[in-house]
């Protein structure tokens, strides 16, 4: 393993860490699952559709991430701050792009593990009848995707600010935004006085077309690449961010 990986890898661990050393990471696992259950079997009236797949449980993921993935990532270097260990990680032989990777990585290594103890809603779904299996795996990799959308936004924020009350709050308005940008409704309201290359731009924004692609089973490599570009634009914004706080 190579020194940088080791740094990054080191950082992981660490963070990781101390997800679980605290009762916050098992309360927020279990309002995950609690609010996934919710709203697929109750609100989302799963029973009663009578249908053996997964759409209403995809469906309400976005809005779910909405509120956690920013309490998930608001610690991330808001808590470095507001302790004084910014300054010592700075001074450590770690460099920023690796501090981030590793905390990033962590942080959805985190959410994946919430994602991944929603396997018994597959289990039901199997049990209740034959779903199409390309449809459910395109929705947890366009869920797994989404999650690490968010928590870019989210680190990004924890970045600005050491209160982790207001990276909370800015990483919602922000995320809200993406998620209404590719919104025909919202597109369609702009067609009316905005230029056309305004709303396209708006819409590339957005991440819910993509997301919704995916949530159909259509695997496709723009969906992917347009993730993956979200994350590493929010992720190199976090790095100025950083190295404008470090030089300050």
């Amino acid at each position: 393993m190579s020194e940088s990986l080791r740094h990054a890898w080191a950082i992981f661990k660490r963070e990781l860490r101390s997800y679980f050393e605290s009762p916050v990471a098992y309360v927020f696992l279990v309002v995950f699952l609690v609010m996934a259950a919710f709203l697929t079997f109750s609100v989302g009236n799963y029973y009663e559709n009578r249908q053996a797949d997964l759409r209403m449980f995809f469906f309400w993921h976005p809005w779910i991430y909405l509120l956690l993935a920013p309490a998930a990532a608001m610690r991330l270097w808001s808590e470095e701050a507001r302790s004084g260990t910014l300054e010592l990680l700075f001074t450590l032989p770690v460099t920023i792009t690796q501090a981030i990777v590793g905390k990033f990585l962590a942080a959805w290594f985190f959410l994946t593990i919430a994602l991944a103890l929603t396997a018994p809603v597959i289990i039901t779904t199997y049990y209740l009848g034959n779903p199409d299996s390309g449809v459910i795996i395109g929705g947890y990799i366009g869920s797994f995707l989404l999650a690490g959308i968010y928590l870019s936004v989210g680190m990004l924020t924890s970045a600005m600010t050491r209160n982790q009350v207001i990276s909370f709050v800015v990483a919602i308005v922000i995320l809200l935004f993406l998620l209404l940008a590719g919104w025909p409704p919202v597109t369609g309201y702009l067609v009316h006085w905005a230029p056309l290359w305004l709303v396209n731009g708006v819409a590339a924004c957005g991440f819910m077309p993509h997301f919704e692609s995916l949530q159909r089973g259509v695997i496709d490599a723009r969906n992917i690449v347009h993730a993956a570009s979200v994350m590493v634009f929010m992720l190199f914004a976090n790095r100025i961010v950083l190295e404008w706080r470090k030089s300050s």
